[in-house]
């Protein structure tokens, strides 16, 4: 398969001619709940997650980001039921990842608190190859204890007594959503973008220059513009005409030519 393409089909059928152990990471976030319009698309999680976990390099990891409808009174967590199937496909649960919305639509949520967030499930083929974790500066003289107890103790653990010049950002991300999550405005036709910044995190952490990044539902190409961007290789799948359209007008704004298998 060529890279830095987009394919206008079905995830499935792209996942299928690839090579076996071929993707370092993928990062999407499906039309989950019919939450999304999505042109009447729906999808088999189960046969996606079989497909990324063969197709993924061991050590490779998918970055899945879903959430969850409210019918009859109650949440369907489809969030938790996706989690289960890769899960079942043989991927481990490595970490699980907040992406909070600073400014979420204004809506009426009933009886419930405003809803702002969506899950970042980081699914692994194995131990993660490449993790190069976000910090942020400490301005601590001082050491600090650990409060976890250990087989030899507590408090007993190698960065014990060692004043620390960073530490790793929390679990619980936090970008803008609509128009200030991308310059590039012609993104907005598509019902649903990721945060510009929350691609650009998660590809920085789990992947190297050079290395390939797919997005199964490629959407309106954020996941194609940040990896081109950071200096990775990509490849993208998506079902609607209309979207891929979308996608390769606003690459074009990026990269000299996009070109989109049929």
């Amino acid at each position: 398969m060529e890279l830095n393409r987009i394919y206008h089909e079905n995830c499935i059928d792209t996942l299928a001619r690839m090579a076996d152990d071929a993707i370092d990471m993928t990062i999407t976030s499906p039309p989950y709940d019919d939450l999304r319009e999505y042109n009447g698309y729906h999808f088999p999680v189960e046969e996606i997650a079989a497909g990324l976990f063969q197709k993924t390099k061991p050590g490779g990891v998918v970055i899945w980001v879903v959430g969850d409808r409210t019918v009859n009174g109650g949440e369907t967590l489809t969030s938790f039921r996706h989690a289960i199937a890769f899960k079942d496909a043989g991927f481990n649960v490595h970490d699980t990842m907040i992406y909070a919305k600073n400014n979420p639509i204004p809506s009426d949520c009933g009886k419930r608190y405003r809803q702002c967030f969506e899950y970042m499930f980081c699914f692994a083929k194995g131990k993660p190859e490449t993790f190069n974790p976000l910090t942020v500066a400490l301005k601590q003289e001082k050491a600090f204890k650990s409060f976890r107890i250990t087989k030899v103790g507590r408090n007993d653990l190698a960065h014990d007594h060692v004043a620390p010049k960073e530490r790793k950002v929390n679990k619980s991300f936090l970008y803008n959503v609509g128009t200030s999550s991308s310059r590039d405005k012609i993104a907005f036709q598509h019902p649903a973008i990721f945060p510009e910044k929350l691609v650009e995190d998660q590809i920085t952490t789990w992947t190297n220059e050079g290395d390939l990044v797919y997005d199964c539902f490629m959407g309106s190409g954020t996941t194609a513009k940040v990896a081109h961007l950071l200096g990775r290789n990509w490849l993208g799948s998506e079902v609607s005409a209309e979207y891929v359209d979308l996608a390769e007008r606003r690459l074009s704004l990026h990269l000299d030519a996009i070109p989109v298998a049929a």
